[in-house]
């Protein structure tokens, strides 16, 4: 069998080709992929539909467990963040944000992700009351990005997570679910750049989507991304826009952004702007820009009229996320009446403007502070 690709982050077409040395069937490789993906299952004497034959020989090339939950935290408003460690040590961090119970599940994502007439889904009728949830994954050990107002960056990039290993944590959320809850969303929002990952990122894209695994619908999970423009348009081609775009923005100018954001000196405002233009988005569909209101840097009124000018002629929604306090900087969120002033200019102009609530700040599970358990601050973080 080959082990090129980890067993977790296969296809059901990769699967076929690793069994023909072991007298596999095509049909075997999917009902493998099957109890793998859907149901968790990586202990082959469990997947009862197999050959016995074939499930001794599985058994034998003994099926790496990609990754543990070594610490849960919940926080009083019941978000639970989970410290997963891999098989090399390294660990990441990914957070499941439940929403607010409501007839039939029909319930707001604390992450918007989705838009109007989403909500329902085939099979949903009858069944009473749900508490959906949201989960954000990471794709990094560490981050590169050297943003202000993060925690996941400040020691730095220490390696790319495998398609396994992203698919491996939400396989991880969905058997911490509670009971009435059900995971709905997936958000790649959490440590590190998806897109500075991209073949694993789209790899586990692929896998989270396939209808014989996990089968999450792609209108339900948004990568966001610093602004990486080159790899802004592959995921635009290879994905048919389907998959949710969020852009981590920050400042409506130049100067600004570039203190926030190191990567706006490689993709600027103008050539970010000129990628989101020809994403191609299904109708109805809009971009999400994530907008970290920090205090003294980009939360003025005067800002906010920037932001309406620049993003003119765009289909987008904007989150305002006031900063999460983080130990290895100094800067912080402005007031709520600065923020509701900020809000204001923009739902004025016509734009749907949400403030994103804070979520698990007491276990540091709010946006922004991933970290790396015990990780050193590489860089101080407070630029002017």
């Amino acid at each position: 069998m080959s082990l090129d690709v980890p067993p977790l982050a296969r296809t059901p077409q990769e699967w076929a080709a690793a069994l023909a040395p072991l007298a596999g069937r095509p049909f075997h490789a999917r009902q493998i992929f099957q109890w793998i993906q859907r149901r968790s299952v990586l202990d082959p004497e469990r997947m009862t539909d197999l050959p016995v034959a074939l499930r001794r020989a599985l058994a034998a090339l003994q099926l790496p467990q990609t990754l543990t939950v070594a610490q849960e935290r919940k926080a009083t408003d019941g978000t639970r963040k989970l410290l997963a460690r891999m098989r090399d040590g390294a660990t990441v961090e990914t957070v499941l944000i439940p929403g607010v119970t409501g007839p039939r599940g029909r319930l707001p994502s604390p992450v918007p992700a989705m838009e109007e007439g989403d909500d329902d889904e085939p099979g949903e009728e009858g069944q009473g009351e749900l508490v959906r949830v949201t989960q954000c994954i990471s794709t990094q050990v560490g981050c590169a990005q050297g943003c202000a107002f993060c925690a996941s960056g400040v020691a730095g990039l220490k390696r790319d997570l495998g398609a396994d290993e992203i698919v491996a944590q939400v396989l991880a959320g969905r058997a911490a679910l509670g009971e009435g809850e059900r995971l709905s969303n997936v958000v790649y929002m959490g440590m590190g750049e998806p897109l500075a990952n991209y073949d694993e990122t789209a790899r586990s894209l692929h896998l989270l989507t396939h209808p014989d695994g996990i089968a999450l619908s792609s209108r339900r999970i948004t990568v966001s991304t610093s602004g990486l423009v080159p790899e802004i348009a592959r995921l635009g081609a290879e994905f048919g826009g389907k998959i949710g775009l969020a852009i981590s923005l920050h400042a409506a100018d130049d100067e600004t952004r570039t203190r926030l954001m190191p990567i706006n000196k490689k993709y600027p405002l103008a050539v970010l702007l000129d990628a989101l233009r020809a994403y191609p988005l299904p109708p109805r569909r809009r971009i999400t820009i994530e907008y970290t209101l920090v205090a003294g840097r980009n939360d003025q009124p005067a800002e906010a009229r920037k932001l309406v000018k620049l993003l003119r002629g765009l289909p987008v929604k904007v989150n305002l996320i006031p900063m999460n306090p983080i130990e290895a900087s100094s800067l912080g969120p402005p007031e709520m009446a600065g923020v509701l002033a900020y809000q204001k200019v923009l739902c004025d102009a016509g734009y749907s403007c949400f403030i994103r609530r804070r979520r698990g700040d007491d276990v540091s599970a709010a946006c922004g502070q991933l970290a790396l358990l015990g990780a050193k601050p590489r860089v101080r973080v407070d630029r002017t």
